[in-house]
């Protein structure tokens, strides 16, 4: 069921993408020579007033082929070259403004029926630096270390991409009572000591992995061990070594610490680390409330400003290297979130079920619009550079020159989305 759901939402997202380049050439008086759903072999087709519509096999893309699109037809009638550069621009343009048209309906529908998350302070830690700063339980936050702040995923996506540092001041910009407060106060810091693990699972002691410069990484310990007693005292499972912990605190002094490999059993003694956290001293709300009367589309406009700047935001940390090629997602890794939020999501009852599902088709939608929009050969923006190049110069840059480059950005993009394939791949596996 899953998969039927992922591939009607992906289905749904390329061909809305798709119609906004077939009404706009049309408009255009553009021929339309063929317009499909899907890659490889059709499976279905009819010709209807010179345009063929086709069902391909793979449901995993679709095209709005136009007469003359990627060749130099002089001037032939209802070629997409012989359109005014302008008329071009608007077909080109249409695919990714219709993603966004389609994120925005969904995200209205989606407000109307869940409610919207106000980025409200829901609780301020007694005796910390935000107390004395003055934040108070109720404050709206309108801006978070200057990133503009609509909506709470705001500040989840801000904090996600930008890890608070021991030190780290933070600046707030809160409404109260109508009026804009500024408030600037010294992260507190939370400092405990650790030996430098996580678990496989939450109630097994099998090592998942181990924190790089720690204490068990540098004992020898490994991914697979089992850690069975600290100091004598036995941890079968991970509810034992959390009730020990409480008992006994761990500290700077040496610790016992038994585990087992491959059958056999090792001890180590291990002194754990300091290992401070910065906090903001603050919590927020994640809850949604009710939006009432035009806040319904006020705040499904958020959510759209919400998708897109969170795309444009994650992309400039993927140049600058925040995040990795093993960050990205395509359709393997799309296709399983969708799955997992489909099951995490049945227990909810069916209108959450639905409600997410639409979050996800906001989320693929306003991801289209953006990348396709990025200036790179083959995609729309890559072809909208050399159409606004031609509107500067009153003349075409050579045909055969722009087809090679669309051509060399298509092969790129084919072999990024192979080492993209294999990333999800292996994290589902």
């Amino acid at each position: 069921m899953k998969i039927i759901i992922a591939i009607i939402i992906f289905s749904t997202i390329i061909l809305f993408h798709e119609f906004g380049h077939f009404l706009l050439a049309k408009k255009n008086k553009i021929v339309v020579t063929e317009f499909s759903l899907g890659m490889g072999p059709r499976l279905l087709s009819t010709v209807k007033n010179g345009t063929r519509y086709s069902l391909k096999l793979f449901p995993i893309g679709g095209s709005c082929a136009m007469l003359g699109e990627d060749e130099d037809t002089g001037n032939d009638p209802g070629t997409f070259n012989n359109a005014s550069v302008w008329g071009r621009i608007c077909v080109v343009a249409a695919g990714p403004v219709f993603n966004f048209i389609l994120a925005f309906v969904l995200s209205v529908i989606i407000v109307g029926v869940a409610g919207y998350e106000p980025p409200t302070v829901v609780s301020v830690e007694k005796g910390s630096a935000a107390e004395a700063a003055g934040l108070k339980e109720g404050d709206l936050i309108t801006r978070y270390q200057g990133y503009s702040i609509d909506l709470a995923n705001d500040i989840y996506v801000y904090s996600f991409l930008n890890e608070l540092k021991a030190g780290d001041t933070i600046n707030l910009t809160v409404k109260r009572d109508g009026k804009k407060i500024d408030i600037s106060y010294p992260s507190d810091t939370d400092v405990r000591y650790l030996l430098g693990f996580n678990r496989k699972d939450v109630s097994t002691m099998e090592v998942g992995s181990l924190i790089e410069g720690m204490p068990l990484e540098e004992a020898g310990v490994k991914p697979g061990d089992v850690i069975t007693a600290v100091n004598g005292v036995e941890t079968p499972d991970a509810q034992a070594y959390q009730e020990y912990i409480e008992k006994n605190p761990l500290s700077d002094k040496p610790v016992t610490i038994t585990f087992t490999r491959d059958g056999l059993e090792y001890e180590k003694e291990i002194t754990p680390r300091e290992y401070k956290t910065p906090k903001a001293g603050f919590s927020y709300n994640m809850y949604c409330e009710k939006a009432k009367g035009l806040d319904v589309i006020k705040y499904g406009a958020l959510e759209v400003k919400y998708m897109i700047r969170t795309t444009l935001v994650s992309l400039k940390h993927l140049f600058t290297g925040g995040l990795g090629v093993k960050d990205l997602s395509g359709p393997v890794g799309v296709v399983d979130a969708i799955g997992t939020t489909y099951e995490e999501s049945k227990s909810e009852g069916i209108v959450m079920l639905w409600m997410n599902m639409l979050y996800m088709a906001v989320l693929l939608s306003a991801n289209l619009g953006v990348m396709n929009l990025i200036p790179f050969p083959a995609l729309d923006g890559g072809r909208l550079v050399f159409l606004i190049v031609e509107a500067i110069r009153k003349k075409p840059v050579n045909r055969q020159v722009e087809g090679m480059i669309h051509f060399a950005g298509l092969m790129l993009l084919m072999v990024l989305m192979v080492v993209v394939m294999y990333n999800d791949i292996l994290k589902i596996f």
